[in-house]
């Protein structure tokens, strides 16, 4: 199995990498764009025997390595 792995910021951590990038867009000249958060992607092939013990795995991956479960959110997706 594929597992995309998508790990962002929490709503309300200060993100100062996606605030440079905002900036350095505003100077070139996209000011149309108000606000850009950072984040991790991930791709790991998993063999699992079954979907879900799939998820358990990856949900242990990215609660002890993957996020930082205190600032950050993650979601994944997985492809057979």
């Amino acid at each position: 199995m594929r597992v995309k792995i998508f790990v962002s910021l929490k709503m309300g951590v200060l993100d100062p990498q996606g605030k440079a990038i905002e900036r350095s867009l505003h100077t070139l000249g996209y000011r149309e764009v108000n606000d850009v958060r950072v984040g991790k992607y991930l791709e790991v092939n998993l063999d699992a025997p079954s979907r879900t013990a799939a998820e358990l795995r990856i949900r242990e991956m990215c609660d002890k390595l993957l996020a930082n479960t205190v600032i950050e959110d993650y979601r994944f997706e997985i492809q057979e």
